[in-house]
Formats: C-alpha cells, structure tokens, sequence
C-alpha cells in the first residue's frame, strides 16, 4: 500500500493529516481534477522516465503540459522513454494514477517542471488511485527532495487555439 509510504513520509514534516483520500478517483488529471474541484493544470502529474542505468527520473509537470522530446532531449542528455506500468511499481512502490515523488520505493532524482510555477497551490498524487495533497511549489520542492526546477514541457504556455487554429 504505497499510500501508507506516503502518509509516513509526510509525517517527517508533520503533514499526513493532510493527506486527502477521496470516494471517486483521482486516478488521471481530469478525474483529480473534477474530485477535487480545480482545473485540470493544477493537477500535478509524476512522469516517469527511463534515465541513465535504468533508474528512473521522475518529472513533476502541471496538469496540462506535455513533454517535449527536445527540449527533455536537451536538458538531460538523453531521449524521453518512459517507463512500463511494471517498471513505475518497481521503481518508485506507486501503481500508475497515484505516482507522485513522496515515499518512494528506492531514492530517484526529481525534477519539477516550471509549467507549474504559475500556480500558488498544486494537487500531488499521493500513491493512490484515490489521493492528493495541497502543496505550494515551495513545498512541493522541499517534500520531494527535488533536485531543481526544469523546463521540459510544452502547450502549457500556449494561447488556447480556436476549431481553425488560430489563437484565441
């Protein structure tokens, strides 16, 4: 149960009470997004990549940014793979749709993706189909141990596009 690796986690700082666990799913963005009631860009989402000797990196992006393949390619060195649903388990103790950097199965580099600096709050996973937490950027960088802020997303800073594809 890696919700309770989590909640242990978050008792070091004095926050597993503020773990929330949830009726319905939070299991993908839009999901996190509706249970909660925020929009979906302030879902903060753990992406998990195959890194150097196979250990993962784990990229913590907003909700509605995407990777892109250069950039990520020029920030680390190496394409952007991610992980097999079997290799997240392995690799961070979280099943997929409740992936976040906190109490982690093994120590992974994290890195928090500046799509979501333009928030004061953002909601984590917590290692549940069904969980989440509040947390400013501050925190979010000092409770996953980050190693620094990255800027590998894309469509996050975009003007919205009309049906023809025109900007907004």
């Amino acid at each position: 149960m890696s919700i309770v690796s989590v909640k242990e986690h978050f008792r070091t700082f004095n926050r597993e009470q503020d773990v929330l666990e949830f009726a319905t799913s939070s299991a993908t963005v839009e999901m996190a997004a509706a249970t909660i009631g925020v929009i979906p860009a302030r879902i903060a989402k753990t992406l998990s990549f195959r890194g150097v000797n196979d250990d993962a990196i784990l990229v913590v992006a907003a909700g509605d940014a995407k990777v892109d393949n250069k950039k990520f390619r020029e920030v680390f060195g190496f394409k952007a793979r991610m992980l097999s649903p079997d290799e997240v388990l392995e690799q961070t103790g979280h099943e997929i749709g409740g992936v976040c950097p906190f109490g982690l199965a093994r120590e992974l580099k994290v890195y928090l993706d500046i799509s979501m600096q333009r928030f004061d709050t953002l909601f984590p996973a917590c290692g549940s189909t069904n969980s989440a937490i509040e947390l400013t950027c501050d925190e979010l960088a000092l409770y996953s141990k980050s190693t620094d802020w990255v800027d590998v997303c894309k469509a996050w800073d975009e003007p919205p596009l009309s049906g023809d594809g025109q900007a907004l």
